[in-house]
């Protein structure tokens, strides 16, 4: 069975998580996954809309198998600077608004400059609004004040600030002492270091996969086309990507989750089946679940044409979207049965 190095997966997390990918914006993320790829020994190559995807010859060719990550976060976009100097906003995503509230950020412009700024309430000051703490916090009633000495939308315009500019909001990065991982962007840069994990660990022990395997960094996921790339010759596909975890579901922060349906209708049922029989006969702890408000990179792909068996596994997270918590147990569950399935 694979070994969950802690330190490194330490090192490769704060990495990744601490390199701002919003969707649309994700060379960076993909040129530093790539790096780690090549040091590995593994051919890949970046795919015309910047996914990066890594082939590997299996023992056996007789079918094609795959496995995924994405890469792409949550994000906002400068909608429109206002004259006062304060930028509004649009969404790149899903994020939960309220929680941007008072978050750092910073913009990217189109030349390569980078600006320190707060999101905050339109209302953002108890002194001087009425409705500071009832204004609503939806995209509209959010902006980001920029810290820069700009008192109008002509002074931002000089600084090269301009419609369509990324804004990256702080990860808040950190992992406790007791195991927790605990920061913006689980979904889905825990899974992502997990495969760098697994091409470390089969690289270094000189490792056979069982089948011809494809696997794919993506991007764009977060706006619902992320997969739509893959080769269309793959067979079966078991993407990682984040467990849910709340009301009624089964799933918890320390298993590995195995979803059985989500908002696009049942995953394969033979393949996972096996999924669940590898967790069960490996003593892993797993769960499996339905994942109502959720759609993947396995529908992303199924709708582009491609024929496969797919599937769905991942570390359950909490409070997704949002300020996400996971921990180490259940990244490590996650780990060993991708590893299960590609590797033994």
């Amino acid at each position: 069975m694979i070994n969950f190095d802690l330190e490194y997966f330490k090192k490769v997390a704060k990495d990744i998580f601490l390199c701002d990918s919003p969707t649309g914006y994700t060379f960076n993320v993909i040129n530093l996954v790539k790096k780690y790829i090549d040091e590995f020994g593994y051919e890949s190559k970046i795919l015309n809309n910047g996914a990066l995807e890594v082939s590997i010859k299996g023992v056996d060719s007789s079918k094609v198998v795959a496995t995924s990550a994405h890469v792409d976060t949550l994000g906002l976009m400068v909608r429109s600077i206002k004259s006062n100097g304060n930028l509004a906003l649009t969404k790149l995503g899903g994020p939960i608004t309220p929680t941007l509230d008072s978050e750092y950020c910073k913009v990217y412009t189109r030349d390569n400059k980078v600006y320190n700024g707060t999101i905050l309430s339109t209302s953002p000051a108890t002194h001087v609004y009425k409705d500071a703490n009832t204004k609503p916090r939806d995209i509209d009633n959010l902006e980001v004040r920029l810290d820069e000495l700009v008192h109008s939308k002509d002074d931002v315009l000089k600084l090269g600030i301009q419609n369509g500019d990324i804004v990256c909001y702080d990860t808040k990065f950190e992992i406790t002492e007791s195991g927790f991982l605990k920061t913006r962007f689980i979904d889905d840069k825990a899974s992502a270091v997990v495969l760098l994990m697994l091409l470390k660990y089969t690289s270094e022990n000189k490792l056979q996969f069982k089948y011809d395997t494809k696997i794919y960094f993506v991007v764009y996921e977060e706006v619902g086309h992320g997969a739509s790339m893959v080769s269309k010759d793959i067979d079966e596909f078991v993407t990682l990507d984040m467990g849910c975890v709340g009301l009624d579901l089964a799933g918890n922060e320390e298993a590995v989750s195995i979803c059985a349906k989500d908002s696009g209708g049942p995953y394969d049922y033979e393949l996972t089946t096996r999924l669940i029989n590898l967790a069960k006969e490996n003593k892993l702890n797993y769960t499996i679940d339905i994942f109502p408000f959720y759609g993947s990179d396995i529908g992303a792909a199924s709708s582009a044409g491609v024929d496969f068996k797919g599937a769905l596994i991942g570390t359950g997270v909490s409070a997704s979207h949002g300020m996400e918590r996971t921990h180490i147990k259940g990244i490590e569950n996650t780990l060993k049965l991708i590893y299960l399935y590609l590797i033994k």
